[in-house]
């Protein structure tokens, strides 16, 4: 999520129709071919695969593409608490991963993949708000937007586009020290968190107001308090979402 070089930073020339998709692939191929065939040549490629996909998706759902219940209409209820929204927004989470990845995006336009899956699924999974209003945010933000891949992903990660899986969630503090480790990432762009260890700082949401003296930090004046439990809130609204799964498929 760090580097220049994680991502290949086409998506703003794709998106804007700068980029044929078809040039790229075929610079792909002719990479693999000609210099080395590899994991990162194979993800581009996975990702420009998804990008037709959803708009695939797109032209067969229509309109269905910006529903609150998405492709099949699950009637699940969404929450509009304007505090949490404030909170996702503003990168006021309490949560590093997600407050990290909204500043970045608030202030550069740009978000990587990683980010973009976990702070939707904070959204939507834990906080329960309703899919459309993260969608609207990436779409007045983001360099990059292009309407089928963002409000496709957006129904993905709310679960209720194309998934198999009945319910899927990302963990924001597991992810958080599984792809930013040392805590790199979270500390660019949340430079009052400097003084935490490694990826302790995944933990933050459990620290006391002692943890934060050991760091020289206040708990009260320099980082947000977390907006809501990780597995309390992500439980509720598993139930939210098989309660409403069975009365729209289980009748």
């Amino acid at each position: 999520m760090l580097d220049f070089d994680d991502s290949t930073k086409f998506s703003p020339y794709l998106a804007l129709g700068c980029l044929s998709p078809r040039t790229f692939y075929f610079a792909i191929k002719h990479y693999e071919q000609h210099v080395h065939k590899n994991d990162s040549t194979y993800w581009v490629y996975f990702e420009l695969l998804w990008r037709d996909y959803f708009y695939f998706i797109h032209k067969k759902y229509n309109n269905k593409l910006f529903k609150p219940g998405g492709l099949f209409n699950l009637p699940i209820k969404w929450s509009y608490n304007q505090d949490y929204i404030d909170a996702w927004t503003n990168a006021k989470t309490g949560y590093p991963l997600v407050d990290a990845n909204m500043i970045e995006l608030n202030e550069t336009g740009f978000m990587s993949n990683r980010g973009r899956q976990n702070v939707a699924s904070f959204l939507t999974k834990n906080l329960g708000i309703d899919w459309r209003i993260g969608a609207a945010w990436f779409e007045s933000k983001l360099i990059d937007y292009d309407v089928s891949s963002n409000y496709g992903n957006w129904l993905y990660i709310a679960g209720v586009g194309n998934d198999a899986r009945q319910f899927r969630a990302f963990n924001v503090s597991k992810q958080g020290k599984d792809y930013d480790p040392n805590g790199k990432y979270a500390k660019k762009w949340l430079p009052v968190l400097k003084p935490v260890e490694g990826k302790s700082i995944y933990d933050i949401h459990t620290f006391t107001a002692l943890d934060f003296g050991f760091y020289g930090l206040d708990l009260e004046r320099d980082y947000a308090k977390p907006v809501v439990d990780l597995n309390e809130s992500l439980n509720k609204q598993r139930t939210r979402y098989i309660k409403a799964f069975d009365n729209k498929f289980k009748k």
